[in-house]
């Protein structure tokens, strides 16, 4: 079965990221849901979904949100131990939805000072698919040069850009394009929008 890392960090857009993770399960991919401090407290604000610190807890949280079990796991940062930190087990995918700035200049550093930089680092060094999807506006020149520097290591951005061509009547739909886009970057089959030229 596939393995698929997805991180939240404390970007606004965490909604992206759920709902990445909704779909991932539905294509029996198996998931390993990361999340920084920031993004616990941002995924907290914007959706009202409280995790707790400890991570078995976390799991049990996570588990029952999305009703799944052993094919959505969940580690704390600094569990250096988890598999998904060695290249010798690594994903086949990471994507980090949303994507800090912050997280994207450590990276971009070469830093990994916790598991979910760790994760994305293993995928750069061992040529797995990494997908980025920044949600920031507007960008300066730092966020911008640090992007591409990203790309040039092979990583994919992917910003929270959705387009109205499928004429998008909710929130959902928005949301939906861009995980949509992200889906088709990684491979996987989905019903989230309208192709350009089909009929609506």
């Amino acid at each position: 079965m596939e393995k698929i890392v997805v991180c939240i960090t404390g970007a606004s857009g965490s909604i992206y990221g759920l709902r990445l993770v909704e779909e991932l399960l539905k294509a029996d991919k198996q998931v390993c849901l990361l999340l920084s401090d920031a993004g616990k407290q941002v995924l907290s604000f914007e959706t009202g979904l409280k995790l707790a610190n400890e991570a078995q807890d976390c799991l049990a949280q996570l588990r029952q949100h999305f009703s799944a079990e052993e094919e959505l796991t969940h580690y704390g940062l600094k569990d250096f131990f988890a598999p998904v930190a060695s290249g010798s087990s690594a994903p086949d995918g990471v994507v980090i939805c949303p994507c800090s700035m912050g997280t994207a200049g450590r990276l971009a550093a070469g830093l990994s000072d916790n598991l979910l930089e760790r994760v994305a680092d293993v995928a750069l060094k061992e040529q797995k698919t990494l997908l980025l999807v920044p949600r920031e506006t507007p960008l300066h020149q730092i966020h911008l040069e640090n992007l591409l520097r990203l790309s040039q290591s092979g990583a994919q951005i992917l910003p929270a850009m959705p387009a109205f061509y499928q004429r998008p009547e909710s929130v959902e739909d928005l949301v939906d394009f861009v995980v949509g886009k992200t889906l088709d970057s990684l491979g996987v089959e989905h019903q989230l929008f309208s192709r350009w030229g089909a009929e609506k």
